[in-house]
């Protein structure tokens, strides 16, 4: 779907409203404010906050699930595999923060088809990430752990790594990817 410039402009506004207050906090009023511009005027460019909310969120989805795929159908060894994955957390964590947040936060405001759209592609790229885990422990490659409290424990702190980057400073990507592969991977001990 080509977007206009002023949609855009409009999506870029609101995503940040919603990381700062949450989805439902938000108003088209608020937007227009924030914007410079009548709440009525909003309407010529944008059907509401759930067509903001659906951009936003089915975006990042697809955006995940496109470099899952890809990672998928590499040649790449397990180990390699998460660590692409965790690479491509970060540049989406870094890059795309808003929107993040409103993935992470708002999807449950999603309705119809875009929420079944959205937990379609969740539980896809959840499916792969447990695949590769389970790969590397039947090559042993990974610990004989379980397999969801290896995906919790890594999903749960790149999902979150937009609140603690942002909090702590902004870390150097490369650093970032390098220590977080690291950790993720081999533990501290």
């Amino acid at each position: 779907m080509k977007v206009s410039i002023r949609k855009k402009e409009i999506i870029k506004v609101a995503s940040q409203l919603f990381k700062d207050k949450g989805y439902n906090a938000v108003s088209m009023r608020d937007i227009a404010l924030a914007l410079g511009i009548k709440a009525a005027s909003l309407y010529n460019h944008i059907e509401g906050k759930q067509e903001i909310l659906s951009i936003l969120v089915l975006d990042l989805a697809k955006e995940f699930t496109n470099g899952m795929e890809k990672i998928v159908s590499s040649s790449s060894s397990p180990i390699q595999k998460i660590e692409q994955l965790i690479e491509m957390h970060i540049d989406i964590t870094v890059t795309k923060s808003e929107a993040l947040a409103a993935l992470n936060n708002d999807w449950m405001h999603l309705q119809g088809n875009d929420l079944n759209s959205f937990i379609e592609m969740r539980d896809e790229y959840e499916e792969n990430f447990r695949n590769i885990i389970k790969e590397g422990i039947a090559n042993n490659k990974i610990k004989n752990h379980h397999p969801e409290v290896i995906l919790f424990s890594m999903l749960s702190t790149l999902r979150t790594l937009y609140l603690w980057n942002q909090k702590r400073g902004k870390l150097e990507v490369n650093v970032l990817k390098r220590d977080m592969i690291a950790v993720l991977l081999k533990g501290i001990i």
